[in-house]
């Protein structure tokens, strides 16, 4: 990728994990001129996978948490901050206490924004589609086919159309802790960017996937789906009926890479405006629909077994409407959700011997 940044020291929070180590090896293979350092408790298993890659590719790494404010204090400078740190799943807190995913994904965020507000830099949030309430969005009309549910006709509600949710569909009502605590934060650094005239951008990401994924049950559907094929491991359909028609669009982590990339070298936009960031209906499927291709990529069939009952924090579909962030950034996805799953294949199938005791 040609050109230049106008970022000089960027720093990733939760850089060992999924998105925040593709997002640095990206950088450091495009933009060899930049300083990349990473940030990680190293609590996910899994991440311990991603150091040797960082340490080849010239990323620094320092161990410690975003909620314990003297490890945050002992950053090195930065003129950027990408903060992919999270507790991800969106049942967390529903089943033991709800303190750890607050002090994650609020509290910790709310000391990088100091961190970064000491040091002048700009601030990038990786937010969620899961800001969006749960009941508002399981009210839409919809009709069942096949091999999936699909809206059935365009409403007059704020924020959808048949493209899918847009940053304006209403915010009143649960979401889940998970997307409370995304939401919060995105709140209070929109008071950042116009009390202290920070740089802020907020991307409400969609279901990202991708080769270096540890994929499990709550979080990462597309890599568990993967590697239980390979593996030879069961998988339920879970909820709405248990027929697994339940749609989501998905998004290569390549391709959030790309817009982050575009959305760098335009710092007007920097306002604390949020965009939604997903695969769109075009990169999108069903359970059903990624069980077909993840048979026919695989050449392994597994045993799919069904759970009627829906959980009060799932959705029955959810697909981005990009129009926004299409608009401003010139942005499309590019990759499909095959393109996605093989992939993902043939990472596991590279590093088979290192991953199959995290998925078996």
């Amino acid at each position: 990728m040609a050109g230049s940044l106008p970022f000089r020291k960027v720093l990733i929070t939760g850089g060992a994990g999924f998105v925040g180590a593709n997002l640095a090896l990206l950088l450091r293979r495009d933009f060899p001129d930049v300083t990349v350092a990473v940030f990680d408790n190293l609590k996910r298993r899994g991440s311990e996978l991603n150091l040797p890659r960082l340490k080849r590719a010239g990323v620094s790494f320092q161990h410690g948490d975003i909620r314990c404010r003297e490890d945050v204090d002992d950053w090195p400078a930065f003129d950027l901050l990408i903060d992919c740190s999270a507790e991800p799943s969106v049942q967390a807190g529903a089943n033991g206490s709800v303190l750890p995913v607050l002090q994650n994904n609020l509290t910790g965020s709310l000391h990088c924004l100091e961190a970064a507000r000491r040091n002048q830099a700009a601030f990038l949030f990786l937010s969620t589609s899961r800001v969006y309430p749960i009941d508002r969005i399981n009210g839409l009309s919809f009709h069942e086919q096949d091999m999936r549910f699909a809206w059935t006709a365009e409403e007059s509600i704020t924020g959808f159309s048949q493209r899918g949710i847009a940053e304006d569909f209403p915010l009143h009502g649960p979401r889940s802790l998970y997307g409370a605590s995304k939401l919060a934060t995105e709140l209070v650094l929109q008071e950042y960017a116009y009390l202290f005239r920070m740089p802020v951008l907020i991307n409400r990401c969609g279901v990202l996937a991708g080769p270096w994924q540890m994929g499990k049950v709550d979080q990462g559907v597309v890599t568990l789906w993967v590697t239980r094929h390979i593996f030879g491991r069961p998988l339920q359909y879970i909820g709405f009926g248990g027929q697994g028609k339940q749609v989501r669009d998905m998004l290569h982590v390549e391709d959030l890479f790309d817009l982050v990339v575009r959305q760098m070298g335009d710092l007007s936009r920097w306002d604390g405006r949020v965009y939604n960031v997903g695969g769109s209906h075009e990169v999108s499927a069903s359970l059903r629909e990624l069980t077909e291709i993840c048979q026919e990529v695989t050449g392994n069939r597994i045993t799919i077994t069904s759970q009627a009952a829906t959980s009060p924090l799932d959705v029955r579909i959810y697909l981005t409407d990009n129009s926004r962030v299409e608009r401003d950034f010139n942005w499309l996805p590019v990759n499909s959700v095959r393109a996605i799953v093989e992939d993902i294949h043939a990472w596991v199938r590279e590093h088979e011997a290192q991953l199959r005791p995290l998925f078996t």
